[in-house]
């Protein structure tokens, strides 16, 4: 008997639970909800740039998943790993460049697209170079996190 109440009882739950655990998930986030998250995200930047200054690589592999990837100008590709040691060794870098024309495209409420153009020195030239360059964060519990970068540079006009 207690095991038909207890199924009774869990199926009652369930059916009860099921409208608030889902209430949000595939709904488009409001414009207010946009910019918070949007804001979120800057914040998330400028506590990569911090990390970067303070050389905190623990603070800088927690801001990063485990699998990002940074796909460079050149076609080279590199890891978290990778792309720490180069933040660490003052690499002109997206992540510490100046921004030009940002802009942040939340998708539901999990997933962002930072976009922007930057300038960044060739070391071998001495010279600054545009990039156009994109960032996917991905939000995990309380956080975002860096998974994703790709810079091209632009073609240069007289």
């Amino acid at each position: 008997m207690s095991n038909i109440l207890g199924r009774v009882i869990l199926g009652a739950l369930l059916l009860f639970a099921s409208p608030l655990a889902s209430a949000h998930p595939n709904d488009p986030p409001t414009s207010a909800e946009i910019q918070a998250l949007q804001q979120e995200v800057l914040a998330a930047r400028e506590a990569i740039k911090a990390a970067v200054v303070a050389k905190d690589v623990v603070a800088l592999q927690k801001l990063m998943t485990p699998d990002f990837t940074h796909t460079h100008g050149s076609g080279k590709v590199d890891g978290r790993d990778a792309r720490i040691v180069s933040l660490l060794a003052g690499e002109p870098v997206i992540e510490m460049a100046p921004v030009a024309d940002l802009t942040i495209r939340i998708h539901g409420r999990i997933t962002a697209i930072v976009a922007a153009k930057s300038p960044i020195l060739n070391k071998t030239e001495n010279r600054d170079y545009d990039f156009r360059w994109f960032q996917v964060y991905v939000k995990d519990g309380d956080i975002w996190r860096l998974a994703a970068s790709q810079a091209t540079r632009l073609p240069v006009t007289s």
